[in-house]
C-alpha cells in the first residue's frame, strides 16, 4: 500500500469514526500542539488553555469515581463479613460452641487475628477463666484498657494501634499484634461491663479514621448472645 492510499484510508476511516479521535487524550493534545505551532509562539489559543483544563478536571473525576466505587466495594465486603460473623456466634447451640465459633470462625470471617472476651469481676482470682477465649479482670479494667488511663468516658468503639499494655488479654500473640479493636460491652442491669478485643497483626486493620458504624451494630449483637448465654 502506497503512502497515498494509506493516507486516504486513514482520512476515511477518520470521517467514518471521528469519536475514534476526540475521545484521545494523547491524540487531541498532539494536534491542538500541532496547530500551535502553527500559529506561532507569539499567539495564545485560549481554547487549547480551556482543553487542558477541562481535560485535568475530567481526570480528577474519573479518579474521584474510581475511588467512591472502591469505597462502595469495600463497604459492601466489610457489611457481608460483619453479617456472616453475627450468623455463626447465633448458630452456637451451647456457651463452649459459642466460645469456639468465636475464636475460630469468627475470627477467620472477620480477618482478625486473635480475640478475647474480658468480663470484670470484683475478685477476679476467685474465678478462674473458663476458657481461653475469656480473660477474668477486675473491676474497672474495661474502661482503663479502652481509655488508656485517661480520664475520658469510654467509647463503645475504640479502633486504634496496639500500645501493648495488656499483652495479657492476647498471650502469646500479643508481640504480633499491631493494631485493634476494642468494643465495650453491656451485659444489662446489675452486671459489669465486659469488653471484646479483636487484635490484628496488620497495622493497618484497625485506625482511628475508620467508621465504627458495623462494629457499633456488631457489638450490640454480641451484647444481646452473651446477656443470653450469661443469664
Amino acid at each position: 500500500m502506497t503512502e497515498s492510499s494509506l493516507a486516504d484510508d486513514l482520512r476515511a476511516r477518520i470521517i467514518a469514526n471521528p469519536d475514534f479521535l476526540l475521545d484521545d487524550h494523547d491524540v487531541m493534545r498532539a494536534l491542538v500542539g500541532a496547530n500551535d505551532d502553527a500559529r506561532g509562539g507569539n499567539i495564545v489559543d485560549l481554547r487549547a488553555i480551556a482543553m487542558e483544563r477541562l481535560e485535568a478536571r475530567f481526570d480528577r473525576l474519573e479518579d474521584t469515581h474510581r475511588n467512591v466505587i472502591a469505597a462502595a466495594y469495600d463497604n459492601l465486603a466489610g457489611t457481608n463479613q460483619v453479617h456472616r460473623a453475627i450468623l455463626r456466634m447465633m448458630d452456637a447451640q451451647t456457651f463452649a460452641s459459642f466460645l469456639r465459633d468465636l475464636t475460630g470462625d469468627v475470627a477467620d470471617t472477620l480477618r482478625v487475628d486473635a480475640i478475647r472476651l474480658a468480663l470484670e469481676t470484683d475478685t477476679p482470682a476467685d474465678h478462674p477463666a473458663m476458657d481461653p477465649a475469656i480473660v477474668v479482670v477486675a473491676a474497672g479494667f474495661v474502661d482503663q484498657y479502652i481509655t488508656l488511663g485517661r480520664n475520658m468516658p469510654a467509647r463503645q468503639v475504640t479502633l486504634r494501634k496496639f500500645q501493648n499494655v495488656g499483652a495479657s488479654l492476647y498471650g502469646d500473640r500479643a508481640p504480633f499484634i499491631q493494631s485493634e479493636a476494642c468494643l465495650k460491652l453491656d451485659l444489662g442491669e446489675g452486671r459489669r461491663p465486659a469488653m471484646l478485643v479483636m487484635g490484628s497483626e496488620n497495622a493497618a486493620q484497625f485506625s482511628q479514621s475508620q467508621g465504627t458504624d458495623l462494629l457499633v451494630f456488631f457489638t450490640g449483637v454480641l451484647e444481646r448472645v452473651l446477656r443470653r448465654w450469661l443469664a
